[in-house]
C-alpha cells in the first residue's frame, strides 16, 4: 500500500471514530434526559440504573477517546443533537448495535477491549431497565 493510501485510510478511520465519539457523547446526554423524565412504577430503580450507566459510559468513552488520540492523533469530534426518545429501550438497543457496527473502525486490541466495556455498560443498563419495569 502506498503512503498516500495509508494516509487516506488513516484519515477515513479518524473521521469514523470521531463521528462515533460525538455520537457516544450525545447518547450519554440522551440518557440524562431519559433519567430526568422517568416516572411511574419502578422509576426510582430506573433512575438509579440510568445514573450508574451514565457514569460508567462516560468513563469508558473518555478512556476510548484518549487511547485513540494517543494512537491516531488529534480528532475532530462534533457532537450531534441530543435526542430524547419516547421508546428509550429501543433507542438504547439501537445505539448498542450502532457501536457494534463501528467496532471494525478500531484496529487495536486494547481499543476493542474498551468497546467491550462500553457495550457491557449498555447491556447492564438494558438488563436493569427491562427487569425493573
Amino acid at each position: 500500500m502506498s503512503s498516500t493510501a495509508v494516509k487516506d485510510a488513516t484519515k477515513n478511520q479518524m473521521a469514523q471514530v470521531s463521528q462515533l465519539f460525538g455520537d457516544m457523547f450525545s447518547f450519554n446526554s440522551s440518557l440524562k434526559l431519559i433519567h430526568w423524565g422517568i416516572t411511574g412504577k419502578g422509576s426510582y430503580a430506573a433512575h438509579i440504573a440510568l445514573d450508574q450507566a451514565i457514569k460508567t459510559l462516560l468513563k469508558t468513552t473518555d478512556r476510548l477517546v484518549e487511547t485513540t488520540m494517543a494512537t491516531l492523533g488529534d480528532l475532530n469530534i462534533v457532537i450531534p443533537e441530543t435526542r430524547n426518545p419516547k421508546d428509550y429501550i429501543g433507542y438504547i438497543e439501537g445505539f448498542y448495535d450502532h457501536v457494534d457496527d463501528m467496532r471494525d473502525s478500531f484496529k487495536e486490541k486494547f481499543a476493542q477491549s474498551i468497546i467491550d466495556d462500553y457495550q457491557e455498560g449498555i447491556k447492564q443498563l438494558l438488563f436493569r431497565l427491562k427487569r425493573l419495569m
